[in-house]
């Protein structure tokens, strides 16, 4: 009887932390990911695999973009996390002549079904406004993943620990 009641209430807890999310599987069931509900899928061409965005809030987005990189690379041989969150912030986020400015705050690593994953958080300034940024990146297979959620840093503090449980759920399968 005791172990139903731990059993229930662990099980409880876990629907709790995914509660206001939804699924989505690649087609190819290579990954997974959460996503929060309300929030619907656009289709873009040449840009990220994947794109969703807040039907209330637009500007909340939730990416994932695909990058080619060597079968022979792992993700600890791109650099550490903090050399790979550097690298994107400069490349990705705000590349030089953008008119955007990107600071790094966190860089971690973290293992996840065998993968090394780095979860990465960026404050962002535009010219018109303050964002916030989270990102997670892991290699398999020849493929960089890149799945990134964006707000606006007003924001931030209400959607900081959703966001954070979008971009831990993301997951390799095959």
């Amino acid at each position: 009887m005791a172990l139903a009641v731990v059993l229930s209430l662990a099980l409880v807890g876990c629907s709790a932390a995914a509660a206001g999310l939804n699924s989505f599987q690649s087609p190819d069931g290579r990954y997974a990911f959460l996503y929060p509900t309300g929030w619907t899928r656009v289709q873009v061409s040449d840009g990220p695999q994947v794109v969703f965005h807040d039907l209330i809030n637009s500007d909340e987005t939730l990416s994932l973009v695909i990058s080619d990189v060597n079968a022979t690379n792992d993700l600890e041989s791109l650099g550490s996390a903090v050399a790979v969150g550097e690298k994107l912030r400069r490349v990705v986020i705000a590349p030089e002549g953008s008119g955007r400015q990107a600071e790094l705050v966190e860089a971690q690593e973290r293992l996840d079904g065998g993968r090394t994953f780095y979860d990465l958080e960026y404050s962002v300034h535009l010219s018109d406004r303050d964002r916030h940024e989270l990102a997670t990146v892991v290699v398999d297979r020849g493929r960089l993943y890149t799945l990134a959620a964006s707000t606006n840093e007003a924001r931030w503090p209400r959607v900081k620990v959703l966001f954070h449980q979008v971009i831990q759920s993301f997951t390799l399968q095959i």
